[in-house]
């Protein structure tokens, strides 16, 4: 919780970045929406990569949290600087997490093809064949095989992307440090996972509407995740950086 309460912190002190990261991607998402909304494999398609990409496109929220514990005055330009660099290690790891979506959504529509007692063509379908079905579990399998496919995607960028824009560290190093983090810590990171998925869902069943506060606050908060357990090395010239964690996370996290 104490996350949750830095990242208001720093929104308060940057409202306009934070805001305006949420308010990008809400719209995004209702374009999206507004796109395929009668064709409900296009839209399953389209939320699911816009979910697990999101983290990406908040890597701008990592850079302000940053630039605040460093004591600078961060704004669009700080956001601007994260984006231009064209870091090829952000660009690999959003490919990866796009290529989980489609692996996803390619699972799923397979499962609930097989399955399904009607064909599914729409989200009313879904709704209708699927989710309010009691003759069968389809829905609660759907939703199992859905947690047991975003596990390792979380296990995977819970503190790899604010460490990737922190250190001069590789993708697959950054993945490893966060599956280490995960295992360390499995208590906090399930409470955190479950905080996170909430939000989230909050956020989409407000009409989308629900991002613009819940983007910033789940960016800034994955900062100090990461930071509370990779603390910033000691200033030291000749020492290379590590990305050695701590043992355990402090019991207020």
């Amino acid at each position: 919780m104490t996350w949750l309460e830095r990242a208001w912190h720093d929104i308060r002190q940057v409202p306009a970045v934070s805001f305006g990261h949420g308010a990008l991607l809400a719209v995004l998402g209702m374009l999206l929406v507004l796109f395929a909304k009668d064709r409900f494999w296009v839209l399953a398609g389209a939320l699911s990569g816009f979910l697990l990409v999101a983290p990406i496109l908040a890597t701008g929220l990592y850079a302000v949290s940053q630039a605040l514990e460093r004591g600078e005055a961060p704004g669009w330009s700080t956001v601007a600087a994260v984006w231009r660099s064209m870091d090829r290690r952000l660009v690999l790891f959003g490919v990866l997490l796009a290529a989980a979506g489609t692996c996803w959504v390619m699972t799923s529509a397979a499962l609930i093809t097989l399955f399904a007692p009607m064909p599914i063509e729409t989200p009313l379908d879904f709704l209708r064949h699927v989710v309010a079905n009691r003759q069968s579990w389809l829905f609660e399998l759907w939703l199992a095989l859905g947690g047991l496919l975003a596990a390792p995607v979380f296990a995977s960028s819970v503190v790899a992307l604010p460490m990737l824009l922190d250190r001069p560290i590789g993708v697959w190093a950054a993945v490893l440090a966060s599956w280490q983090t995960v295992l360390d810590n499995p208590l906090p990171m399930a409470v955190w996972a479950m905080l996170v998925m909430g939000f989230t869902l909050l956020g989409i069943g407000a009409m989308l509407v629900g991002l613009v506060a819940v983007v910033p606050m789940l960016g800034h908060a994955s900062w100090y995740a990461y930071r509370d357990l990779y603390p910033p090395p000691p200033p030291a010239p000749t020492a290379p950086c590590s990305a050695t964690p701590r043992n355990s996370l402090p019991s207020s996290a």
